[in-house]
């Protein structure tokens, strides 16, 4: 079998189909709806789940359900806990930048942000060390490595710290047609109620799609990877866990909404020939063997924890609940 060693990118591709049925719902922007298109041969195409909510799902993957913190197999992984009295407020797995996070930054607790501060080597101008940065954020949250980051504070480099991705995804349909139907939100109390306040019978559109085929691509841009130039051992626990994630993702996160379900019905690797995509079960003891090898390169302890009070400019939190969960993008 083909390995990764000399590859610039592994690329998948999976062919979906529903679950149940032909119609599939696709995810919807404010103000413009589901995002149709045409290839230069006039094919109706469509998009059915955006980078940004595949970059969600990917993210996601790795979480102990209805928690911000990762699965029991990845315990060892560095990431960053903040917290509100005792208990868990958010961590950078779950928060939209990351490290940038305000919680994370924003707080009066500035411990981990002096530390940042120190580690990176703030300069006024020139270019970012990007191996150098990459060595921090392996040490306080690995996955920035693989989502990317964007530092936008000022005191950091001037904002001039960020990766971008190294593993994308998007999922888009060939050959689409709409499916309009529609219903009613009824109230049996009373329904000719003033609409506008929730009361009375309102009717309501709905659009589903069918297609000849729906296919989701993942890019996990391993040449990207190596150019940390990190030690060979962290440079592998990142590329075998951008595989474990997209693994994942195909074994178990197609369910996109209540009426988008799907099933994979086959896998094929574009690039490298000749790769096989590992199963998680596969994957796992290696990646829990490569934390423990790696933990010299990891914080200690591992896992940062950033006491959440409100301060300076910073708006105030929501009280902490048990098993916050990540936004999905949109749907």
């Amino acid at each position: 079998m083909t390995d990764l060693a000399n590859a610039p990118r592994l690329l998948v591709e999976a062919e979906l189909r529903p679950v149940q049925g032909e119609r599939f719902q696709p995810t919807g922007f404010p103000s413009l709806g589901a995002a149709t298109y045409q290839l230069h041969d006039g094919t109706e195409m469509l998009l059915v789940e955006s980078a940004q909510s595949m970059a969600n799902r990917l993210e996601s993957a790795i979480l102990e359900p209805g928690t911000v913190t990762p699965l029991p197999f990845l315990r060892g992984m560095p990431y960053v806990l903040v917290k509100q009295g005792e208990a868990a407020l958010t961590s950078s797995l779950v928060e939209a930048h990351r490290l940038n996070s305000p919680y994370i930054l924003e707080g009066t607790d500035k411990g981990l942000f002096e530390r940042l501060k120190a580690e990176l080597g703030v300069v006024a101008e020139g270019g970012v060390d990007e191996s150098r940065l990459a060595a921090v954020l392996a040490r306080y949250d690995i996955g920035a490595l693989l989502h990317g980051i964007f530092l936008a504070k000022k005191e950091l480099a001037g904002g001039r710290f960020r990766l971008r991705r190294a593993i994308s995804a998007f999922i888009e349909a060939r050959d689409v047609a709409p499916v309009i139907s529609g219903g009613v939100k009824n109230d049996h109390v009373n329904p000719s109620g003033e609409t506008s306040t929730g009361f009375g019978n309102v009717p309501f559109s709905r659009e589903e799609y069918t297609a000849s085929r729906i296919t989701a691509y993942f890019n996990l841009d391993l040449a990207q990877i190596r150019s940390y130039r990190l030690p060979s051992e962290l440079t592998q626990l990142l590329i075998l866990l951008g595989q474990w994630k997209i693994a994942r993702v195909l074994e178990q996160g197609l369910r996109l909404r209540t009426a988008c379900d799907f099933e994979v019905a086959r896998v094929t690797i574009t690039r490298p020939d000749g790769y096989a995509l590992p199963t998680t079960q596969t994957l796992e003891p290696q990646i829990r063997d490569l934390l423990a090898k790696c933990k010299s390169h990891f914080a200690d302890p591992v896992v940062s924890e950033v006491r959440w009070t409100e301060g300076g400019s910073a708006k105030k939190a929501p009280k902490a609940k048990k098993g916050a969960s990540q936004e999905t993008g949109e749907s």
